[in-house]
């Protein structure tokens, strides 16, 4: 168990904490959730001895071991990725280091055979015989194959060091674990995987997430910060959301009664105040109505963005044709003859956990790359509005926000591109914040601007969820189930694809692809993906043995 007692954390004046207490019990996974800047990270680091408080306390039950997703991706570059993840139990590690060294020495002497047999009894203690391969099984699990695992850190892409930190935390059965976003950057595949294991984890869970279908799936409880405080609800995110709805309602019916009893008590006190026979009874009414006392109802401190695509032309019957595409990308083909055409009614998801096809598909239909081999045509009533992966070019002026969006309006008035940026939460003075000085969250809130103040009918966004806070995520999840044209999207949001798609493309590792007109629950669950899966597979192995 973990417990928060009387925490204060002031910031200069501004108090982010006041007076926190809570616990955190065996058993139970608990989503930490609030607007941004609530402080959903900084009492994770409280919690996991990163930062101290100004006051309160953190208490854990004597001789459990507390585990935190580490944030800094290149502390770990000189260590293998086996190591890496062994170092989740740094004393299991410091003892296998030890172990070494001392059998390493040429003068072995007497006290290096007691002091071996020590640390060999507290080795096997620990279950350190099996430690590789469990680590390794937590590599596997999420994505990481084996010949990947004597890899040196510093020589991996920052997505394969995301999931070896991952499983850093994971690993030699924590009896705390805490993790901050640990969904950011993994795949579905990965994320479906990491769900199962935290439904299993029979320990203490924090976690902080901005994917709702991930906190539904694993939470037991919600703690939601909200004013510096933190209260805890039963259940899972949609639990507390309609828990939190209804306590508002019923506080807010509670008021309305309590002021229909006020108004009725002052019209009584009013009317017979000065009449000798009912002056009792007034002054009756009086005590009564000094006794009552409204319920203060604060507004949440969370602030939903309005998410609204509205095309300024139907679509017609010819959107897209892609036939025959194929792309390699330093020696490895990364798409092979990939062939498709769109409907207009078609909300494309596309799946798995080949990014690098996905995002190279997506600039070769918005004509930033071009294709080895094949080609592409849209339909001649078609506009589109791209969402990129990589953004780092388009912020990369001295621009303010206000004049670079102005540059994408049919309507060159800066009132009118103010209320888009007005709508996603820029105001005031945001609207001359110059572009590149941008937070990751405020970026993909300009960039979704653009595209609704462009009003295309074709909507193609890679990854739009990242960077984002869960009430940006569901407002851009409203706006695309109601968006009436068509989408190609990748996310790794499975509550937006599951909602948003209602057709399903997964480019498969070797470049080719599986195609099907579904929701992507039911085609996780189909017989086919696993078929073509396990194909792959068995080529890939096959082409190993060769």
């Amino acid at each position: 168990m973990i417990s928060a007692n009387n925490i204060t954390l002031r910031l200069g004046k501004k108090a982010l904490f006041e007076d926190v207490n809570i616990k955190f019990t065996e058993g139970n996974c608990y989503g930490l959730i609030g607007a941004n800047g609530a402080g959903k990270s900084t009492f994770l680091k409280i919690l996991s001895g990163q930062l101290e408080p100004t006051n309160g306390d953190i208490a854990i039950t004597p001789g459990q071991r507390l585990s935190f997703l580490q944030q800094d991706h290149f502390k770990y570059d000189d260590y293998s990725v086996l190591d890496t993840v062994i170092m989740g139990n740094q004393r299991l590690y410091d003892i296998m280091k030890e172990k070494d060294a001392i059998y390493m020495k040429e003068d072995f002497t007497d006290e290096d055979g007691i002091r071996a047999s020590e640390l060999e009894a507290e080795f096997a203690d620990m279950d350190g015989w099996n430690a590789e391969s469990d680590a390794a099984m937590l590599l596997n699990g999420l994505g990481i194959p084996t010949e990947e695992h004597d890899s040196i850190m510093k020589d991996l892409p920052g997505s394969i060091k995301v999931k070896v930190l991952l499983a850093q935390a994971l690993f030699g059965n924590p009896d705390i674990l805490l993790l901050d976003e640990p969904t950011n950057h993994l795949d579905l595949d990965a994320i479906a995987w990491l769900e199962e294991f935290l439904i299993n984890f029979e320990n203490t869970v924090i976690v902080v997430s901005h994917d709702r279908y991930f906190l539904n799936k694993v939470c037991t409880n919600i703690a939601d910060i909200d004013y510096g405080k933190i209260q805890l609800y039963a259940g899972n995110y949609d639990f507390w959301y309609e828990s939190s709805q209804l306590i508002v309602k019923q506080m807010k019916e509670a008021n309305k009664k309590k002021e229909e009893k006020i108004k009725e008590l002052q019209e009584f006190i009013s009317r017979f105040s000065a009449n000798a026979s009912k002056s009792k009874q007034a002054t009756s009414r009086k005590r009564a109505l000094e006794k009552i006392q409204l319920d203060e109802i604060r507004p949440s401190s969370r602030k939903y963005p309005y998410i609204d695509f509205r095309p300024s032309r139907d679509i017609g019957n010819e959107v897209l044709m892609v036939e025959n595409i194929s792309k390699t990308i330093d020696g490895v083909k990364v798409l092979d003859n990939i062939s498709f055409i769109l409907g207009h009614d078609d909300k494309v998801a596309f799946v798995g956990g080949n990014e690098l096809a996905k995002t190279t598909f997506f600039k070769i239909i918005t004509g930033e790359l071009e294709p080895d081999e094949g080609k592409y045509k849209w339909g001649v009533t078609t506009s589109q509005s791209y969402f990129p992966k990589d953004n780092t070019a388009i912020f990369d002026t001295d621009l303010i926000i206000v004049d670079w969006l102005t540059q994408f309006s049919e309507i060159k008035d800066a009132t009118y591109v103010r209320g888009f940026l007005g709508r996603m939460l820029f105001a005031g003075e945001d609207g001359v914040k110059k572009m590149k000085v941008l937070s990751g969250g405020e970026k993909v809130r300009v960039l979704l601007s653009r595209m609704m103040i462009e009003a295309s009918n074709i909507l193609i966004l890679d990854e739009p969820t990242d960077h984002l806070d869960m009430e940006s995520i569901t407002a851009l999840n409203n706006g695309l189930i109601k968006f009436p044209g068509v989408i190609l999207f990748s996310s790794r949001d499975h509550q937006v694809v599951e909602t948003t798609a209602n057709r399903i493309i997964e480019f498969l590792p070797n470049g080719t692809m599986v195609d099907k007109i579904t929701t992507y629950d039911e085609y996780l669950a189909s017989d086919e993906m696993a078929r073509k899966r396990s194909v792959y597979s068995m080529a890939a192995s096959d082409e190993e043995d060769n």
